[in-house]
């Protein structure tokens, strides 16, 4: 497989919402749901196949109806986001060079930074978006590295992983990090800019 066409998304989407007080899964913004964008934008970057780990109640969106979308069900999202990237990560085919992680509450984030992280791979075996100092999603993983994702517990997913072995990371920078939607008010926000 060609070595820049074998990078997926592992999209996380199974968070219980707690902060934002309803399912912001189904929360819309310009038509779409919040998760619509992130998988739209995972298609349009070219990553393939595309995993998502969404709770047990999420059906499929009827608009990605692709084949190249894998919809894992996570039946404890109690257990966070370290819970959620084990199970996307154990979906990956094995043809998958490396992945790209996208949260589901992030419908902003561009294209052009998920390919500036593909772009970047080589180096090291994990590449992540820096601003500020400080490095956050989206983190490419290459496969010699998927088993990082066995670290994490709770909640955190790999930012402390990423600050405890920056030989690891390669930062690529960015202007500014994606905000989260974690509450409605930041769902706003996002409507009104």
């Amino acid at each position: 497989m060609d070595r820049q066409h074998d990078v997926a998304a592992v999209v996380l989407a199974a968070g219980e919402s707690r902060r934002f007080g309803s399912r912001k899964q189904l929360a819309e913004l310009d038509g779409r749901t919040l998760l619509e964008h992130v998988l739209e934008l995972a298609r349009s970057a070219g990553l393939d196949p595309v995993v998502a780990v969404v709770p047990v109640w999420l059906t499929r969106p009827r608009t990605m109806n692709d084949p190249a979308l894998g919809w894992i069900r996570n039946p404890n999202p109690e257990r966070g986001m370290s819970h959620s990237l084990r199970l996307g990560f154990a979906a990956l085919p094995d043809d998958v060079g490396a992945a790209v992680i996208l949260l589901g509450d992030q419908p902003t984030i561009s294209a052009d930074t998920v390919r500036a992280l593909i772009a970047a791979r080589g180096e090291r075996p994990l590449v992540a978006a820096r601003a500020a100092g400080r490095l956050a999603a989206p983190v490419l993983v290459e496969r010699s590295h998927f088993s990082v994702v066995e670290e994490p517990a709770g909640d955190i997913g790999l930012r402390e992983l990423l600050n405890a072995h920056p030989e690891w990371v390669l930062a690529v920078e960015i202007a500014q990090h994606v905000p989260d939607v974690d509450t409605p008010a930041d769902l706003e926000a996002l409507r009104d800019g």
